[in-house]
């Protein structure tokens, strides 16, 4: 890192945020976790002339602080928890205090810096339309998880306490077709032109397209390698000396590769160019599994690049992919 590069770290919690910078003379701080003092926050850091950002995803606890930020200006990264710890202990940093995992993430934010696919780590601004379909993805999430938890206690209730059960699954379900409908309708009024290249793919419906505009802001941004790698759809090398091992996907956005899934699912099936590449497969010897995962990649790699020339599916998108 440069001299004339400043980063910082953010550790967020419920009610505040502790601030470590590296490469300025500003000592540690802690803010509140609310709106006014976001503001004031970015106002001492937007002097400094700040390279990077970086903060954990804390189920939400840091998205006002990220949009705050990005909105003054300076470039966020908010990044896997897990990832933060795993360098933290490869930094031997095994103590963990607020104060201790705010400056661990700006030593992050430091590595970071260097590498160059770091547009990857950047998160897009999202406006109050984009959260707010974000929101509604998130709460059709965790209702469809209620509905099967309480489908799975019906299997070894007893039959005298099934209504209770059903009347929560009936309540639950009305809730799911209401948030559904609110999604589908917001997407509508203000995406119609993204949600309409994204339905043009046979396998990608409006529930589909409404989590890829919600969960996936990237698409469009990045490259195909990038984008692959930012779902945890790119095949990860397994390799040691002579030893070659086998090619795995892992990491990435979790609900993105849900919902491609059962897009490539259903395209392997209805979509022409997609079902013929998963039959090649097939035939080359590769098991139902991998072939539906490379459809996965191949389908978002072909909705990234639809997305970055604004225009709708062709057979001709094939080679589109590769850009």
């Amino acid at each position: 890192m440069s001299a004339s590069s400043v980063v910082v770290g953010i550790d967020v919690a419920k009610t505040h945020v502790d601030v470590a910078v590296l490469g300025a003379q500003l000592e540690a701080q802690r803010f509140d976790n609310q709106a006014e003092a976001h503001s004031a926050l970015a106002a001492a850091l937007k002097p400094l002339d700040v390279a990077l950002v970086v903060m954990e995803a804390t189920g939400g606890y840091e998205t006002e602080l990220a949009c705050a930020l990005q909105a003054a200006g300076l470039p966020v990264a908010v990044v896997n928890p897990r990832q933060a710890r795993d360098f933290a202990k490869s930094m031997g940093r095994l103590a963990k205090t607020d104060a201790v995992d705010a400056r661990m993430l700006a030593e992050f934010a430091a590595v970071l810096l260097r590498r160059e696919d770091l547009a990857r780590f950047l998160r897009p601004l999202a406006d109050p339309q984009q959260q707010w379909l974000a929101a509604l993805v998130t709460r059709r999430r965790q209702l469809l998880a209620m509905l099967l938890a309480e489908r799975q206690r019906l299997q070894i209730t007893p039959k005298g306490l099934h209504p209770s059960i059903e009347a929560i699954v009936a309540a639950i379900k009305a809730q799911l077709d209401e948030i559904e409908g609110q999604m589908v309708g917001h997407v509508r009024e203000h995406f119609t032109e993204l949600d309409r290249l994204l339905q043009s793919v046979s396998g990608i419906g409006p529930v589909a397209s409404a989590t890829l505009i919600a969960e996936l802001p990237e698409l469009g941004r990045l490259n195909r390698r990038e984008i692959a790698a930012l779902a945890g759809l790119a095949p990860m090398a397994n390799d040691s000396g002579s030893s070659k091992g086998r090619r795995r996907i892992q990491g990435g956005r979790f609900d993105v590769r849900r919902v491609l899934y059962m897009a490539a699912l259903t395209a392997s099936r209805r979509n022409p160019v997609v079902k013929a590449f998963y039959e090649r497969l097939i035939a080359a010897g590769k098991c139902p599994k991998v072939a539906l995962v490379a459809c996965m990649r191949k389908l978002l790699t072909t909705l990234n690049a639809m997305v970055r020339t604004r225009t709708v599916w062709h057979a001709d998108h094939r080679s589109a992919a590769k850009t």
